[in-house]
């Protein structure tokens, strides 16, 4: 069932499958799931001008505050998939909304919810930060 097709998504990332995040039963490790999907937000920040590096000489910081991720179907060593996102504020949270989808059946691989805060200057924020990246993203979808 091909439900990538029938979704739509702020961004998409194509990554494979390496061999060294394989377990022992042959299927990637739980962990690399959170992995992929943390390259996938950092991924999309740079796709806005944004970086990691960047903002912390600003004194602005994005942590994540809570994961939880769905495990649906096993990735294997050389499959292909693609890491989508999309993003929601919720208060002084950005709420991430990521699924991974194997390329070669479009399976649903892992389905997660990633919740962030901005720390700025060392201060927990409302969230600013979060309200001109959302501009920037409707800006990029016109």
């Amino acid at each position: 069932m091909m439900v990538m097709k029938n979704k739509e998504y702020v961004f998409k990332l194509t990554i494979k499958v390496r061999d060294y995040e394989c377990d022992l039963q042959g299927v990637v490790n739980n962990s690399n799931y959170q992995r992929y999907m943390e390259h996938t937000r950092h991924e999309y920040l740079e796709s806005l001008g944004e970086n990691f590096g960047d903002m912390h000489k600003k004194g602005i910081d994005a942590f994540v505050s809570r994961v939880d991720i769905h495990y649906k179907s096993s990735l294997r060593s050389g499959d292909s998939f693609v890491s989508c996102l999309n993003l929601l504020k919720e208060g002084a949270k950005l709420v991430f909304y990521q699924d991974i989808y194997r390329l070669s059946d479009g399976v649903l691989a892992a389905r997660g919810r990633v919740e962030t805060v901005v720390v700025e200057n060392g201060r927990l924020t409302r969230g600013e930060y979060f309200d001109d990246l959302l501009t920037r993203t409707m800006k990029k979808d016109l």
